[in-house]
């Protein structure tokens, strides 16, 4: 059994049995509950800090756990309604709303019901994640001197040297920012490059977080078309043109969610395009450690190759990690660097020092390695397995070729078909897939959906989740 299933069981064990002690009275010792349920001692601790987490209990460090009193009734609900006029009046003078749509971002972090198979995360799933590695990590950076201490604001040298030659070419650490992660990279770099009103190009389909930053921001984003070669650079150079647009934001490597690598001969390209037209190109690299096991040698980043400061480099741990090791960086050359850096500190100051000392423990151990060759490997065959499964069971769908990196199948559906009708019916059938109408800055040139292949259990899941969807479905759906 899971952990935290446990814990949550054992929670609602000791929640019934709370009126057997007065308020104030005390529980039994931990080492008691351990022997009375037969569970392991974290289970124990987890449990008892759900009880905390809901009032029912109280901790105190050495003394050990008592009822708590009885939380008074919750005041009567205001009226909120007048907060429905001042919100929608806000940006009615902005060029463009600065709304805020999550729904493409929740549809990978939201938890499916029970028993429903989960293809719609973007995130490795527990038995990828290197658990044991990370909570070794985390020990050891407790453990280190001044771990607890304020960190530089632009990061750890230590990590940001790490960054830098993981990036590669002459970028170097004064050229790095540690952030909270990718998305909060993408955040920082999109305010330092883009007033509100500004047009953003963007590559079609997106990462649908990127076009929630940008409308959030009060941003415009403009959709450039990509092939199986990425984005396609005589669009690119119109759309600069059009637009007057100073930003284009890249997945070079695995685009999500296509899964394309910008070819060889268009990456200068894309480079010198941005340059004439005096723009940034802000190069989104998420994927680069899920490079799958048959991927072979990985183009350089377009940063490495950039000499004149156009590209401004997001990379992130998280992807390959952990959704919980928010951490990652950016880099760019030149001025745009000491805005990058004002409006991060603005922002939320620094990343945790303890989570960046973590981070390098982790990333300078040889479990490291070890973990990226074991998921190239699982990766690879899940995506195998789910593609297979899916030819099998659904021969309708329009099933690209298969990606060598990244955790997604793009999947066109049946000309006619009806994109809402799928997810739902899927998830009526017991699998949970992301639409792709999110993926879209306009209108899509046909019904898409995604499906992810990281966040499973395993193998068996995958073959499972495309019976089932023929099941609800149908083989023509």
């Amino acid at each position: 059994m899971y952990e935290r299933s446990s814990a949550a069981e054992l929670a609602e064990s000791l929640k019934s049995e709370l009126n057997r002690y007065s308020v104030g009275g005390k529980l039994p010792s931990s080492r008691a509950l351990v022997e009375h349920y037969r569970v392991s001692p974290v289970t124990v601790s987890r449990a008892l800090a759900l009880l905390a987490a809901e009032g029912l209990v109280v901790t105190r460090p050495g003394a050990g756990v008592f009822r708590a009193r009885p939380r008074s009734a919750e005041p009567a609900s205001g009226d909120t309604s007048w907060q429905e006029v001042t919100l929608s009046g806000e940006g009615a003078g902005d060029v463009v709303p600065r709304s805020v749509d999550a729904s493409g971002v929740l549809v990978s972090l939201a938890a499916p019901p029970s028993g429903v198979i989960e293809l719609n995360s973007g995130y490795l799933h527990p038995s990828l994640q290197p658990e044991r590695a990370m909570a070794a990590a985390l020990a050891r950076a407790g453990r280190r001197p001044g771990a607890w201490s304020r960190p530089p604001v632009e990061g750890l040298p230590e990590l940001r040297d790490w960054f830098a030659r993981e990036i590669g070419g002459a970028v170097s650490a004064a050229d790095v920012l540690v952030t909270a992660g990718g998305q909060s990279a993408l955040t920082t770099a999109l305010r330092a490059l883009a007033p509100p009103g500004a047009p953003i190009l963007v590559e079609s389909p997106t990462y649908p977080g990127l076009l929630a930053i940008a409308r959030a921001s009060g941003c415009r984003p403009v959709p450039v078309p990509v092939d199986v070669e990425g984005v396609r650079p005589e669009l690119l150079a119109a759309a600069f043109e059009a637009t007057g647009a100073r930003v284009f934001v890249c997945q070079p490597l695995f685009q999500n969610p296509t899964g394309s690598v910008l070819a060889t001969a268009r990456r200068a390209e894309v480079v010198r395009i941005a340059r004439a037209a005096g723009a940034f190109v802000v190069e989104d690299d998420y994927a680069r450690n899920l490079a799958h096991e048959d991927a072979g040698p990985l183009p350089a980043t377009l940063a490495a190759d950039d000499a004149d400061g156009v590209v401004v480099h997001v990379r992130s741990l998280t992807k390959a990690t952990s959704p919980s090791l928010r951490v990652g960086a950016l880099a760019a050359r030149g001025p745009v660097l000491d805005r990058l850096r004002a409006i991060q500190v603005v922002d939320s100051f620094f990343v945790s020092r303890p989570l960046q000392e973590a981070a390098l423990e982790l990333v300078g151990a040889p479990a490291w390695p070890r973990h990226l060759r074991a998921v190239a490997a699982e990766l690879r065959h899940r995506r195998d397995v789910l593609a297979g499964a899916l030819r099998r069971e659904l021969p309708a769908l329009t099933l690209p070729q298969p990606p060598s990196g990244g955790y997604q199948l793009w999947l066109r559906l049946a000309d006619g078909a009806d994109e809402a009708a799928f997810v739902a019916s899927a998830l009526r059938a017991g699998v949970a897939v992301a639409p792709g109408r999110p993926y879209f800055g306009a209108e899509p040139p046909g019904p898409y959906v995604r499906l992810s292949f990281a966040g499973v259990a395993g193998a068996g899941e995958l073959t499972e989740a495309a019976q089932r969807l023929r099941s609800g479905l149908g083989p023509h759906a």
